[in-house]
């Protein structure tokens, strides 16, 4: 054990946090909080793996429900691929391992939505394994205590970090060293303003003794985050709404919208409408009163979407594009896993 080691399980000891999955028996439990987790908080995870946890309380329930149900009840947390790879590797467990997740790594890295962060997290906190682990968390304590310069998200970076994190693995303590420094991350070293002076290895960082700490980890310039005007029809007829549900691939796959499509260049909002709805279901609309306009900001874009009330003029839908299409009353919408731009649409239609 060496002295980094040493000072962060110490520590890890007095102020671990109570976490609704630590010290749970089934390693699903581990598996399912380690997904969720992957970009996002723990506080905005702890709601969402609690009801996740009722209504699929092991790998049997979950292999066992429908995609919409998986969908459904994961609106709001983003990033919806970790869902979907979530339910297949489930049915992947159930078929060929009789339900119970894998020991060994090279099998449980082959399962959908388990890279190597996920892989090291899982085998260490569930499986007691001597595996490292990295994510941003991690990463940050690494680049700051060692004062790595090299940019952290790039490759030559990540090599770096991940020698530093299994160098100090402790032997027989992975699981509590892994969220020991998770923990640390989230608590004390912070992006921004780390509160130093409570920190068990300030002692030992490099980045602090220069007064750097705010300057690791050093990062790649960030593209220019384009941005979108998008429109999408509210259809009705006799009383119902049609929605499109998007191809299972990228993003937001799986998951029921309200059709539409991007303008281009020199195109109004109206027209862009009327052809994006010819385009997508061989059917044309007369464009009418504007609905609304929503803000949102995705990983590596914005839109403005702008929706109107619209009326099929000619033409049955059909799903050219989405992978299939329904009519749904304003009371059924909620049944309908949505992003969250088609969601608040579909609360104010309610």
């Amino acid at each position: 054990m060496t002295q980094f080691s040493d000072k962060i399980l110490t520590w890890y000891t007095r102020h671990a946090r109570q976490l609704p999955w630590r010290g749970h028996p089934d390693p699903y439990a581990v598996w399912v909080s380690e997904i969720m987790l992957q970009q996002t908080r723990v506080e905005a995870v702890i709601p969402y793996y609690e009801r996740w946890m009722d209504r699929f309380p092991s790998v049997h329930a979950l292999a066992a429900a429908s995609e919409q149900d998986v969908l459904l009840l994961w609106e709001g947390l983003g990033y919806y691929s970790r869902a979907r790879n979530l339910y297949k590797a489930a049915r992947i467990v159930v078929d060929q391992y009789g339900g119970e997740l894998p020991r060994d790594l090279a099998p449980l890295r082959k399962l959908p939505g388990i890279g190597r962060y996920t892989v090291g997290a899982i085998a260490s906190i569930a499986f007691g394994l001597d595996v490292a682990t990295l994510d941003g968390n991690l990463r940050r304590v690494f680049a700051r205590v060692f004062n790595v310069a090299v940019p952290a998200d790039a490759p030559a970076g990540e090599k770096i970090l991940w020698a530093l994190a299994e160098r100090h693995l402790p032997k027989g303590q992975a699981g509590d060293y892994n969220q020991a420094l998770m923990d640390l991350g989230a608590t004390i070293c912070l992006p921004r303003r780390p509160t130093c002076l409570l920190c068990p290895l300030r002692g030992l960082c490099k980045a602090r003794a220069l007064g750097l700490q705010e300057q690791r980890p050093v990062l790649k310039p960030k593209a220019e985050v384009p941005h979108y005007t998008v429109t999408a029809a509210v259809l009705q007829r006799d009383g119902k709404i049609l929605l499109a549900k998007r191809p299972s691939k990228g993003l937001l796959g799986g998951m029921w919208e309200f059709p539409g499509g991007k303008v281009e260049k020199g195109e109004s909002l109206e027209a862009c409408l009327a052809r994006e709805i010819r385009e997508e279901l061989d059917a044309g609309i007369r464009v009418g009163e504007p609905f609304g306009v929503y803000r949102h900001t995705y990983t590596h874009f914005r839109i403005t979407l702008h929706a109107f009330r619209c009326e099929l003029i000619d033409g049955e839908p059909k799903p050219l594009e989405a992978a299939e299409l329904t009519w749904v009353l304003p009371a059924e919408l909620g049944d309908y896993p949505m992003g969250k731009v088609d969601r608040l649409i579909a609360e104010r239609l309610q």
